[in-house]
């Protein structure tokens, strides 16, 4: 299990306990965290689910791959560090992670 903070964009913090194996939008919805929505189920296509990652983790997390980068050109507030929760999947190794949630979701 990892814990993963969720910090919304109002500056509340919601922590949750992660499985090994699920995605970080999975994470945030079973969670209740507001401001994740993963309105397409996980797979790539909508874009609600968009998380500032912290630039501390950037290199543990990756980068986006090109589907994802083109989903995050359909949202506001894309920055360097911008991912989608659906496709940063929970280990171990990211026990500890804290992402953003930026104000608005889109796609």
């Amino acid at each position: 299990m990892a814990k993963i903070t969720y910090i919304s964009h109002d500056g509340a913090s919601h922590v949750v306990e992660a499985q090994s194996g699920h995605n970080l939008m999975e994470t945030a919805v079973a969670g209740g965290v507001p401001g994740i929505y993963g309105d397409c189920g996980g797979v790539c296509a909508c874009a609600t689910c968009h998380v500032h990652v912290e630039s501390s983790w950037l290199a543990v997390v990756g980068s986006a791959q090109p589907m994802e980068e083109e989903m995050l050109e359909l949202t506001g507030d894309v920055r360097p560090n911008s991912r989608l929760g659906c496709q940063i999947v929970v280990s171990d190794e990211i026990d500890g992670l804290v992402v953003h949630i930026p104000e608005n979701q889109g796609y």
